[in-house]
């Protein structure tokens, strides 16, 4: 007997070593593979960008820190905007339901891990015979031997790590996309002063140009062509005025507050200064991207519940204990002279049809398609790095250039005017000379807010964000 007895826990326990060891094939090694992955493209990607922005950067003087997203466009009246964007926005609010949903679910399977107790009343009416009341109280739990309950909740807590980043990543996109709209409502404004300035001009040149040719001092093409250039010139104005209104409607919907009032802010129409040199920027690192830490920690959740799914091929032990009272009367079948019972159960699935080995293997190939999109995730971020770093080197480059250029113009202009009051030049010369002051100062400010949206974007991908 004690032989047979042997025989079946040897046989047992060879069961359950050959099923623990189905469970930790090679995707148990996919989160150890995506944190080193991240953590050697950080530091070859990042020490090369450093290496070559502390040479670009050597002339800067007197970094500011930049700690958050903020930091980049530093105004305070952007703030109030950011905050109310953060308090609001309706796409952010559905993030903050998807955590909440996450904490709810590991509240769902945490509480299989602990005993559940049921209460149950009953009472019955026969003819002839006397009334039965029946009162019970039974407890249930499942020994989680294997630690497969305990993988599930852990399995649900990087989810919920997993719904933090993309909390993270939702404020971080809100507080990026005001900024740009407080930005581009700079820039508008800025284009609309401009274009409102050369309005001004040409109109004044028509009207020159048609009391010369009243007085046949000038020709037809003159006037139409003058006529041509205010017509183009009020056109582009609109234009600029319209995209004025729209950003400022823009802005308003990111804060998730609609009046149905024109937007009231006091933002300046000059560009904050862009003051921090790409080394300070670059002491981040690829890790503290909520959408890189989101798609790790769905790497972890996913192993977790394929450890969980091979872990439901082994044996179950539950246990139950009930108290059980009849009675006559209901006061009396309130557990006044109980019956109590213990039942302890072994249960293990032999044959369903290979459900459990199927989910097991979807469970693996589910950990499998987190890992790729992970590194998917991870290689987006390189790029990302990248081509922002690259386009703030061209973007400086050509506000040096247009600032070159600006200061050019506007000298030429000087001396135009100056050979135009000594009758060297006529007023088209003049004219010419002062469009091209103004497309100049146009570009500019197109550039510095391009430069500065693009702070903003490299901002995000290296993972600066706002405070958490």
């Amino acid at each position: 007997m004690m032989v047979k007895l042997a025989l079946r826990n040897a046989m047992l326990a060879l069961m359950v070593s050959t099923l623990l060891g189905c469970s930790s094939v090679d995707y148990a090694n996919y989160s150890d593979q995506a944190s080193q992955t991240e953590a050697d493209l950080s530091q070859r990607l990042l020490a090369q960008l450093l290496a070559e922005s502390k040479q670009r950067d050597a002339a800067t003087t007197s970094p500011v820190a930049v700690a958050t997203l903020t930091d980049l466009v530093n105004v305070p009246e952007l703030q109030q905007f950011i905050t109310s964007a953060l308090a609001n926005n309706p796409s952010l609010q559905q993030s903050v339901v998807a955590l909440n949903m996450a904490y709810a679910q590991h509240g769902i399977t945490s509480a299989s891990r602990l005993p559940s107790v049921d209460a149950g009343f009953s009472g019955s009416a026969t003819e002839d015979s006397d009334d039965s009341y029946t009162t019970d109280i039974t407890v249930s739990w499942e020994l989680d031997l294997w630690q497969k309950i305990a993988d599930s909740s852990h399995a649900a807590l990087k989810d919920i790590a997993s719904s933090q980043a993309s909390l993270q990543s939702a404020k971080d996109l809100v507080a990026a996309n005001v900024m740009r709209s407080w930005l581009d409502i700079s820039l508008q404004r800025q284009l609309v002063a401009i274009e409102t300035q050369r309005l001004a001009v040409l109109e004044n040149n028509q009207a020159l140009i048609m009391a010369r040719y009243r007085v046949g001092l000038g020709s037809l093409e003159d006037l139409d062509n003058a006529n041509t250039s205010t017509a183009s010139t009020r056109a582009t104005l609109a234009s600029y005025q319209e995209q004025l209104a729209q950003s400022q409607r823009d802005l308003t919907l990111l804060t998730g507050q609609w009046t149905g009032e024109e937007l009231a802010a006091n933002i300046a129409t000059k560009f904050p200064a862009v003051i921090n040199p790409i080394s300070v920027l670059g002491e981040q690192n690829l890790g503290r991207r909520p959408d890189v830490k989101m798609a790790f920690y769905n790497i972890e959740a996913e192993s977790l519940r394929t450890d969980a799914a091979y872990k439901a091929m082994l044996p179950s032990i539950s246990l139950s204990a009930s108290l059980t009272d009849m009675a006559e009367s209901p006061s009396d079948a309130l557990l006044t002279g109980p019956l109590w019972s213990v039942l302890g159960q072994l249960s293990a699935p032999l044959f369903q049809g290979g459900l459990l080995k199927s989910q097991a293997e979807l469970a693996r190939l589910t950990t499998e398609q987190s890992y790729w999109i992970y590194q998917d995730t991870l290689l987006t971020a390189v790029n990302e790095v990248e081509n922002s770093v690259g386009q703030e080197y061209s973007l400086a480059k050509q506000q040096q250039y247009l600032t070159e250029a600006q200061m050019s113009a506007e000298r030429s202009f000087v001396s135009y005017e100056e050979k135009y009051r000594q009758g060297l030049v006529d007023i088209f010369d003049l004219l010419t000379v002062q469009q091209q002051t103004y497309d100049i100062e146009a570009q500019l400010a197109t550039t510095i807010y391009n430069r500065l949206v693009n702070r903003i974007d490299l901002g995000l991908a290296l993972g600066l964000g706002v405070s958490a």
